[in-house]
Formats: structure tokens, C-alpha cells, sequence
């Protein structure tokens, strides 16, 4: 999707967003409300520059602008596969990140992610996953690994990971498969600027333990992750006794 479109559509109020390479990073109005806007575009590989320029744009709001919410917009390929990379510690750069988006949600920062061209791997880990909900486009891309990537690293032929596709949603790629699973809270359509706004002003009721993430709950009910939810509750119980 051309970025101008999907501003318009998200923004209809007006924004300031520039475009610095693979970084967008600006302001924008939602509901009468000044919202601070940081992503990626460009199928973008998330190295080492990117991931600080991103933590810089959060850690510059919460600073700034105390209480601003925040809102991720994302279109990426992961993390950058480059021996320079590697060598100079992208895990840390892109463990920054989370940790910076971490920093703002306890300092009262809302935090939206819409994924509104791909999303794969760690790159949607540390800079979309880490959001209090995140959404998707209808038409958005996601995937933590192909299947042909899968079967080389499971030794588990792909015909077969092919067959576990087509009933698991773990095993699948696609943004209805995350959102079976509880990855995505919802998939937007034309009235994304609507969308926007209910996400922004949703507050997750917190569980028994003060915990507000509702994604082991949603991916249950859906049907996508059988097991996470009594898990984590079996391993919490274990835990209070």
C-alpha cells in the first residue's frame, strides 16, 4: 500500500510524517489527539541503525510529550541478515527496542501496532508484537518463518508441514492465522481511521495477576493456540502455592 494512502485513511486529521529511508517517524491527529508515529517501510530489514533510530523516535516521546500515545506502523522483512550486523550484536539493538517500548507503556504511554504490509520474524517481534494490541490490515502479510525455511530447520518435510498448514494456524502463514492464534486482535478494513481510534481508547481489564495481555486468552477461544492459556495458568498456580 503507498504510504500517502494509508496515511490518509488512518489520519484523516491531518499528519506529519516523514519518510527517512526505511524509518517513517512524524506526529499525527487522531480523535482531537496528537499521537506520536514511528515504523517502517520498504519491506524494510530491520539492522542495527534502524532498531536505534526507532528506540530514539519512543524514548524522544516519552521525554517530550509524557502520556502521548504511540502508534507502530509496520512493513518489514525482519531482522537484517548481515555478518556486520551480527557482529556488532543486532539481538541487543533490537532487545533496546522492546525494552524502550517497555519503558513507555509503564510510563502511560498507549502503544498500537498495525501491520499494513509484512511483517516477519523478529523485526515484528521487537517493533509490533511489543505494542499493547496490535492489528493488521486485511491485506498485510505475516510470518515468522516460510514453510520451506521451516522444513530445513525442523528436518520435517515440507509436504508435511503443508499438511499441518492447512489445520493448524502455528504451522500457516497470514494474518487470519495470527489472528486466530490471539497474535492480532483485529484485521481492519476500509474504516482503519475509526479502528484507530477504538484501539487507542480500549483498556485491557487486568487478570487475577494484574496481567492486561488478552492474547493466550484470545488465541484459546479462537481455536489457534490450544495450549498456551492453561499453561501459563498451570505454571501461575504453581507458582502462588
Amino acid at each position: 500500500m503507498q504510504v500517502d494512502l494509508l496515511f490518509g485513511q488512518l489520519f484523516p486529521d491531518g499528519s506529519t510524517i516523514a519518510v527517512e529511508d526505511d524509518l517513517l517517524r512524524g506526529v499525527a491527529q487522531v480523535g482531537g489527539h496528537t499521537v506520536t508515529v514511528v515504523g517502517t517501510i520498504h519491506d524494510a530489514a530491520i539492522g542495527v541503525e534502524l532498531a536505534l533510530a526507532m528506540a530514539v523516535g519512543v524514548l524522544a516521546t516519552v521525554q517530550n510529550h509524557p502520556g502521548r500515545a504511540i502508534v507502530l506502523l509496520i512493513d518489514t522483512q525482519g531482522q537484517r541478515l548481515r555478518r556486520r550486523d551480527e557482529l556488532l550484536g543486532i539481538n541487543v539493538y533490537m532487545a533496546h527496542l522492546a525494552q524502550c517500548l517497555e519503558v513507555a507503556r509503564r510510563a502511560g504511554h498507549r502503544i498500537v501496532s498495525l501491520v499494513y504490509g509484512r511483517a516477519v520474524s523478529g523485526g515484528y517481534i521487537t517493533g509490533g508484537m511489543m505494542a499493547d494490541s496490535c492489528h493488521a490490515l486485511a491485506s498485510a502479510e505475516i510470518s515468522v518463518m516460510n514453510l520451506p525455511a521451516m522444513a530445513r530447520v525442523t528436518k520435517i518435510p515440507q509436504e508435511r508441514l503443508e499438511q499441518l498448514a492447512e489445520s493448524s494456524p502455528v504451522f500457516a502463514p497470514g494474518a487470519v492465522n495470527y489472528l486466530r492464534m490471539g497474535g492480532l486482535e483485529s484485521l481492519w478494513g476500509d474504516d482503519a481511521a475509526a479502528a484507530l481510534l477504538a484501539a487507542l481508547q480500549a483498556r485491557a481489564e487486568p487478570d487475577a495477576l494484574g496481567r492486561t495481555d488478552p492474547r493466550r486468552v484470545a488465541g484459546d477461544a479462537r481455536g489457534g493456540r490450544t495450549m498456551a492459556l492453561r499453561v501459563s495458568r498451570r505454571v501461575s498456580g504453581d507458582a502462588l502455592d
